[in-house]
């Protein structure tokens, strides 16, 4: 957050563009002359709406924010958009896919959809490996974002992690359960 009181055109637009370089944008905010005012970055402005949206539709204990050097990581787990052991989108999966959708599309970053699991083994004849079953997981994720949201398909890749970026330990279920996820990072 910035601060600012005797307002010089020139340097308020410096610090607008300054502070919306960070997501690709100059922050709307309108300045009066001899008025203080704060200007919200985008960064925050995004953040806050992911916050809110948690917040509003009581997603706390299964969406949560990590703000990084790569951007904003939100992390979905798997028990909200997945039945275990597959890629097929459930129907509560989708209304939270749509709300995050409706965020995220207003914003001008590439957005990466990363597929995790945790390291208990797979082998059915559709996933012989976690590495598939995560691939497929970010691939659903991103087509349904894409198809029926409208993000815009030149901002979105995918990658598959398997078991190999974990948050949280592989010793007990819950902590398992961290892991098998599907991150949505809004890349700086």
């Amino acid at each position: 957050m910035y601060t600012i009181s005797n307002i010089d055109a020139t340097k308020y637009k410096n610090v607008a563009a300054a502070m919306g370089s960070y997501f690709g944008t100059e922050s709307g905010v309108t300045v009066q002359a001899n008025e203080t005012k704060v200007i919200e970055s985008p960064k925050d402005n995004l953040s806050n709406q992911l916050n809110k949206l948690i917040a509003d539709y009581n997603y706390a204990s299964s969406i949560q924010l990590e703000e990084n050097e790569r951007g904003i990581t939100i992390h979905i787990l798997d028990d909200v958009l997945f039945p275990p052991g597959t890629a097929v989108l459930n129907e509560s999966s989708k209304s939270v896919l749509t709300r995050l959708a409706d965020v995220i599309k207003s914003i001008p970053n590439d957005i990466r959809i990363e597929g995790h699991t945790d390291n208990t083994p797979i082998n059915t004849a559709r996933y012989p490996s976690n590495w598939h079953l995560s691939v497929d997981r970010a691939l659903s994720t991103a087509y349904y974002l894409i198809s029926q949201q409208g993000v815009d398909p030149d901002k979105v890749s995918i990658v598959g992690y398997s078991e190999y970026r974990p948050i949280a330990p592989n010793d007990l279920p819950a902590q398992r359960e961290k892991n098998r996820r599907v991150d949505l990072v809004i890349l700086k």
